[in-house]
């Protein structure tokens, strides 16, 4: 007997955050599945629109917000008992006083740290995690700048708010890569910022860290991560190896080189709009790597990154 497959819909999902960084949540009204569950807004992508237009008049119809524009943020399936959906999420900013119910459900604007909300629905509930990484994703380059410079300006960038942290040193030799360890887990560890380290070093430091960040070689030969970590991430430069980074159960990628970079000098880069429809199809949150600044946060966020991976533009001054 052959399997009955349903159809798979196409739903538009959207990430409103406020001046405050919250989310906006809807409350599901009685008369639809899942009443009283709270999720995202959005609604069916019909036949010949774009997602962004689709998320655009679900807004209107729903809360009564426009949006001249979205960035795509990643797109995930779900199988409930009623649909299989697909759902295309997209985030916006909009004002906090903006939104209002037109459809009988309940709005509350919640952080994604310490969501107030519940029960939410089950295809919303793994996105809070990712939801609540920060925006800012730096990486380590002690070998170039010296230990004692490192360190200082890193101590710097955490007190200023860093709270994401790759160390990547392959370089260093083995004893001095483990004094900088002990001292770069110890600032971290200060800040409540978290730590992963490079696969490029022994599996020891992952663990005593916060996980592991992948190198696209790693995602080819297949990754065997030691339990318990916190964190993973992976390198990615195309859809197969993001495709892949999903498949393993990575947190999120980073993706580039987006821009020109001096350690790959004449290579021009992927640029935004490449990296734009490679994100827009991706299961994880991506990141932006490869000759990008802080100047780039707004273009990044609406090309559909989840937020900057830098080297030198982490560290500056």
């Amino acid at each position: 007997m052959t399997e009955r497959t349903s159809p798979i819909v196409d739903v538009a999902v959207g990430i409103l955050y406020d001046e405050q960084g919250r989310v906006l949540m809807a409350r599901r009204p009685e008369g639809k599945p899942y009443a009283g569950w709270w999720e995202f807004p959005g609604g069916k992508v019909e036949s010949g629109e774009s997602v962004h237009a689709a998320l655009a008049r679900e807004l209107r119809e729903e809360v009564g917000v426009d949006i001249a524009a979205s960035g795509s943020w990643l797109v995930r399936e779900h199988v409930y008992p009623h649909a299989h959906v697909r759902l295309h999420f997209r985030r916006a900013r909009v004002a906090a006083d903006a939104p209002h119910p037109r459809e009988g459900q309940t709005l509350r604007w919640t952080r994604v740290s310490e969501p107030d909300v519940e029960p939410i629905l089950p295809a919303t509930v793994p996105l809070l995690r990712w939801l609540a990484l920060p925006d800012r994703y730096a990486i380590s380059h002690a070998a170039v700048l010296g230990v004692p410079r490192f360190l200082e300006r890193l101590e710097r960038a955490l007190a200023g708010g860093l709270r994401l942290v790759q160390l990547r040193e392959p370089a260093l030799a083995a004893e001095s890569f483990d004094t900088l360890f002990e001292a770069t887990l110890r600032c971290c560890r200060a800040h409540g910022a978290s730590l992963l380290v490079n696969s490029a070093h022994p599996a020891t430091y992952w663990s005593r860290a916060d996980g592991v960040h992948w190198r696209a070689d790693d995602l080819r030969a297949g990754l065997a991560a030691p339990p318990g970590l916190a964190w993973q991430a992976a390198s990615c430069h195309d859809a197969a190896e993001l495709h892949r980074a999903a498949d393993a159960g990575v947190d999120w990628a980073v993706l580039g080189p987006v821009n020109a970079t001096d350690s790959h000098p004449g290579a021009p880069g992927i640029g935004w709009s490449r990296f734009s429809v490679l994100a827009a199809k991706s299961r994880i949150p991506v990141f932006a790597l490869g000759g990008v600044t802080g100047a780039d946060a707004e273009r990044a966020f609406l090309a559909g990154a989840h937020g900057l991976a830098m080297i030198r533009g982490a560290f500056e001054g």
